[in-house]
């Protein structure tokens, strides 16, 4: 696990650190151009590397924009100069070719980057302050089918990059629960759900979501061929509306790190009540204490502010102690538990305690 202790670092490397922090995004920027007038994509192509005329001519940018994105590249360790021409270094490398690196870079630009000017409001008066860069919505979810497309496209990108190899590892671990009727809790587009059912067809799946995100699931679901399986609960889980109480199975996908803590508690609380005798709860989640890598644990780290500041202002993603005992203070306990499923996913298979 990646350690949140400092490492020895000497003032000269701690201020130049400083540095790229500050001028940070600047050097996104710059690598946003790089990789969108396709300068990224002509200098891979060149197994000598570029110059400053060769780049100008094929992206029809000028020279004077050339030279000051190689020159920033340069400095960011994008590019590395070889004579008077370019090459990419290992990390342009990736940042060309690595798939997730292009879904979180689009997720950032498209969602993230104009709303995070407004992280210290959104910080201090607990609201999704960022979201006004989109429209007057109190979360994001409801917003989601009227975001600009290419916010839209770049939000599920990014939301399905992360649970669909999680959903293909997770899903023989809940077959071997055997649910005759399984509740989708925060559905969203019916991936889930059309997994399981295309699985079982036996299998019966509810999703319980918002109005908004029942009809975005409906259509690929009428799509799929799978609608005699699938059916939808219109539900808001932070109201008293009732719960429906049918199922064997519960589960809840990157669902409840949308949530505060309190609000958490006060979800569990309610399914609980509504829990058939035997029901089971299945909570696949990210946790930043359980990463392997150090990046995976940026990464998450980084995407709780987008929840700060766009989504609710209010969530994040949990270590893994926080989330347990809010388990524990709603009144469940953890069966069975699985880590590293997917790209740093856990599984908590839970029950109502005694």
């Amino acid at each position: 696990m990646p350690s949140s202790k400092e490492s020895p670092r000497s003032a000269l490397a701690a201020i130049s650190l400083a540095q790229q922090i500050a001028f940070g995004p600047v050097l996104f920027q710059t690598v946003w151009a790089l990789r969108e007038s396709g300068l990224l994509a002509a200098i891979d192509s060149c197994q000598q590397g570029m110059n400053v005329a060769d780049a100008a001519s094929r992206t029809g940018l000028s020279r004077y924009a050339v030279s000051v994105l190689f020159d920033m590249a340069v400095s960011g360790q994008v590019l590395a100069r070889q004579e008077d021409r370019v090459v990419l270094t290992a990390v342009g490398h990736f940042l060309l070719h690595d798939a997730m690196t292009r879904v979180n870079m689009d997720f950032t630009q498209h969602v993230c980057y104009h709303a995070m000017a407004s992280l210290l409001p959104s910080l201090q008066q607990g609201k999704p302050v960022g979201l006004q860069v989109f429209g007057d919505w109190p979360t994001i979810y409801p917003a989601l089918s009227q975001l600009p497309e290419a916010a839209k496209h770049s939000w599920f990108a990014f939301d399905h990059f992360y649970s669909d190899r999680a959903f293909d590892a997770v899903l023989p671990h809940i077959l071997d629960l055997h649910p005759t009727h399984l509740y989708d809790v925060g559905g969203n587009t019916g991936k889930w759900a059309m997994t399981c059912a295309a699985a079982d067809p036996a299998l019966r799946v509810t999703i319980l979501d918002l109005p908004q995100q029942l009809a975005l699931a409906s259509v690929a679901i009428q799509q799929a061929g799978l609608a005699a399986q699938i059916d939808g609960h219109a539900v808001d889980l932070l109201t008293e509306t009732p719960l429906p109480a049918e199922a064997d199975l519960w589960w809840m996908s990157q669902f409840l790190d949308c949530f505060s803590e309190e609000q958490i508690v006060s979800i569990l609380q309610r399914v609980r009540r509504s829990m058939k005798p035997q029901a089971r709860l299945a909570i696949l989640e990210l946790f930043w204490d359980r990463q392997p890598f150090a990046a995976a644990e940026f990464s998450l780290n980084a995407t709780s502010l987008y929840f700060t500041c766009l989504a609710n202002g209010n969530s994040r993603f949990y270590h893994s102690a926080v989330f347990i005992a809010l388990l524990q203070q709603a009144g469940f306990r953890i069966e069975q538990e699985f880590d590293q499923i997917g790209r740093g996913h856990t599984l908590l298979i839970v029950a109502p305690s005694p």
